[in-house]
This record gives structure tokens, sequence and C-alpha cells, in this order.
């Protein structure tokens, strides 16, 4: 499936859907073919007790963003949905930013597997620490109706 307009506002508004981007402050910030950055800024409320950002708020972001990564691929009538992942954790998330990247390896017709990093940005540079790496394996549902 091409990355058509109508890919990028499907997908915004399955994002602008999501209870729990809104909780986490993330914002879809690039959809491209097989390609979903989603950005959130540090916030003390995700935080964990030694002060850094909470693993769930990190696996959140780069699940949410291989997952949409696959839905750029996927036929115009499906969903998707992760059935699988692993991540690593490679440091503390410390940072004022993060930004996950999700990325579609292989695309078939109902299983798509994705690699996704979380990037952690501690001013406004273009440095960063990836602090977290992810494989998923994303299902397409055919949608309901």
């Amino acid at each position: 499936m091409s990355n058509t307009p109508t890919t990028q506002t499907r997908i915004a508004d399955s994002f602008g859907s999501q209870g729990l981007m809104k909780t986490l402050g993330a914002s879809l910030v690039f959809v491209g073919e097989g390609e979903v950055h989603i950005a959130m800024p540090f916030s003390l409320a995700l935080s964990q007790q030694q002060g850094f950002v909470h693993a769930g708020a990190v696996t959140s972001i780069v699940d949410s963003a291989c997952g949409y990564a696959a839905l750029t691929t996927a036929p115009a009538e499906f969903d998707v949905v992760t059935a699988e992942f692993k991540i690593n954790f490679m440091r503390p998330a410390l940072g004022t930013r993060f930004l996950a990247v999700g990325k579609v390896q292989s695309a078939g017709k109902l299983l798509s597997v994705c690699t996704g990093e979380v990037r952690a940005f501690t001013d406004g540079g273009t440095a960063y620490k990836v602090v977290a790496m992810m494989q998923a394996t994303v299902v397409n549902v055919r949608r309901a109706g």
C-alpha cells in the first residue's frame, strides 16, 4: 500500500483516539511508507523511582510506532494488532524528550515483522542515545463492518 494522504489521515485519526498516547503526552511526528515516529516529552508523571522514564512508557511509544509502521503497509480494509514483541533496555531513559522510530522489516499478507528503537535527547539538538530496541510481530486483522 502506498503512503497516500488517506494512509496518513487514517493513522493520525487512529493515533488521536488512543487515550494512552494522550496520557503520555505523545505525538505522531512522522508517517512514511513502512516507518512511523512518535515523540514523547519527559514528564515526572512518567518517571519511575530512580527518576528516569518508566519502561512501560518507553514500551508503549515504541509498540505504537511499530504498529503504525505496519499499518502503512496493510491493506485498506485491515487494522493491526501486536501479537508479540521483545524489548531490550540498553540504558536508563534519561532525557528531555524521546523519539520512538518503528520500521517494517518484512510485510506479509497477515503478519509484519517490525523493529523499533527509542532515542533519548538531552537538549534541543540532534544528538541522541538509543535507550531501547524492540522487535515486534504485528497482525493484520480485517475491520468489522
